[in-house]
């Protein structure tokens, strides 16, 4: 059987089928990873929007084990990549190798060439190091040598890293933070989660037991079954109107890139599909703005100055962006819309 490439994808599933697989891989996750379900839906989320995801927290609250997890709960290839400030682009890539019986240069694949590569403490290698993951985390791709290497789909990268100790780090570019779909933290388990972990973790390790329940396979069909997902005009606008807004504060440099558009509105087709529905609502958007749009953003030295983070910034033009009218009509309510003369959604009939 050939290898699909990044822009090929099984067919569609029926809804029925289509929440069972993903509700199977929450919850095989969940066997290592305690009280932490919106976080792992949402990990979930930007695999099946066919993004990256950056895990970002202090040491010891489960990054790892996340990207691990989410891992092993799907029987493809993955790849772990420990980042140091000694690891080569071509340790990532892959390099040309001469065999002495061809008399000729043969390419060897590095840890890129998997589903799934676990990147731990991103942030440790250097910046020539980490620039080899920008092709291959946009364009699905590895050029070795003037020579161009399709990656297989899924492809999903899951970096880590701890932003509290900042000796011998490098800090990841714009380009390298703009390519991550989605950032997120951890965060301390309450105590119930934290007393659970006690219990299960004590003696043995649950991840060394953890079992694969999807494959290659079914994640292509999820794939393309959340490509299907409507999205009306009326939302697309919206997001439009998020992303334009950072680009506008007052608090901000840098305002988020039209990438960030493009993947916010993939991840929230995955979110609508995960929770059943065929098509995204305003909602959506507004739930994912800060993990999606938080890190692309760069605050101004005043605002660095009162301390004002990312997340707070965005969270407030989410709070001050007035949502499309009739956001509450049912989305295949085909009726005029009252008031401002806008229609609410302009969904497709199924």
């Amino acid at each position: 059987m050939t290898q699909q490439t990044w822009d090929e994808v099984g067919g569609l599933l029926p809804h029925d089928e289509f929440r069972a697989a993903s509700e199977a891989i929450v919850a095989n996750i969940e066997q290592v990873i305690e009280g932490k379900t919106a976080t792992v839906r949402l990990a979930l989320a930007v695999l099946l929007a066919e993004g990256h995801l950056l895990i970002e927290d202090v040491p010891g609250v489960g990054k790892t084990k996340l990207a691990k997890a989410l891992a092993r709960s799907i029987d493809c290839t993955v790849r772990r990549i420990q980042f140091t400030p000694d690891l080569l682009p071509s340790d990532v890539t892959g390099v040309s190798v001469y065999n002495q019986e061809t008399h000729d240069f043969e390419f060897r694949p590095g840890a890129v060439f998997a589903n799934l590569v676990v990147g731990d403490e991103i942030n440790r290698a250097s910046p020539k190091t980490q620039s080899a993951l920008l092709e291959c985390m946009e364009e699905r791709q590895v050029t070795v040598d003037g020579v161009t290497y399709q990656l297989q789909t899924p492809f999903m990268v899951i970096a880590t890293q701890n932003p509290i100790e900042m000796e011998g780090t490098y800090p990841l570019p714009e380009a390298q933070r703009d390519r991550f779909t989605a950032r997120i933290a951890m965060g301390y388990p309450d105590s119930n989660a934290e007393l659970a972990m006690l219990d299960g973790h004590g003696g043995t390790d649950p991840l060394n037991e953890l079992r694969a329940v999807s494959d290659a396979d079914i994640v292509r069909q999820l794939i393309a079954t959340v490509r299907q997902v409507h999205v009306a005009d009326a939302v697309k606008q919206y997001a439009i109107d998020l992303v334009t807004a950072t680009r506008e504060a007052p608090d901000l440099r840098l305002g988020a890139s039209p990438r960030a558009t493009l993947q916010l509105l993939r991840t929230a087709r995955a979110v609508a599909a995960l929770e059943g529905r065929d098509y995204v609502l305003p909602d959506d958007l507004q739930a994912l703005a800060v993990p999606v749009l938080a890190h692309r953003i760069i605050p101004t030295a005043d605002a660095q100055l009162a301390r004002r983070t990312t997340d707070a910034i965005v969270s407030e033009l989410v709070h001050r962006l007035p949502l499309p009218h009739d956001r509450q009509r049912n989305p295949y309510d085909t009726r005029p819309a009252t008031g401002n003369g806008r229609a609410p959604y302009e969904p497709r009939r199924p």
